[in-house]
């Protein structure tokens, strides 16, 4: 259904120490930087098929976190969730609602770590036993 995930930063260079640390926990490599017909520089990371980027907003405004908005990646392990959230905090994150931990919804029970990047993106890292 999805071709790519991209979120907006004010300064690409913070957002790119953030997600090269927060992604390597997930075996995520360098992202390929791309610079539009702008000038706005954009950042892809590629890893299973899938592509998340990061942009200078194209507009020249401002970039925003979504309110309501949430992008997860897939963990292997409830420790994968652990060290991911540990790193993102460590890199300017901010963990968000409740300590990483065990949730239980209608899907069953997941382990789950919440956090917004430096530009107020909120991330998720979730894992859900099979």
């Amino acid at each position: 259904m999805f071709s790519h995930v991209m979120v907006g930063s004010n300064d690409i260079e913070r957002s790119k120490r953030f997600y090269d640390a927060v992604l390597a926990t997930l075996g995520v490599g360098e992202p390929v930087r791309n610079e539009a017909r702008s000038g706005h520089v954009r950042l892809f990371y590629r890893h299973d098929g899938n592509m998340f980027g990061v942009t200078e907003p194209i507009n020249g405004e401002v970039a925003t976190g979504a309110n309501g908005g949430t992008i997860a990646f897939k963990c292997v392990s409830p420790e994968q969730v652990q060290t991911f959230h540990d790193v993102a905090v460590a890199h300017g994150g901010v963990s968000v609602e409740d300590a990483p931990g065990p949730r239980t919804g209608a899907s069953g029970t997941m382990y789950l770590a919440y956090v917004r990047d430096p530009d107020g993106n909120k991330i998720c890292a979730i894992h859900r036993p099979a």
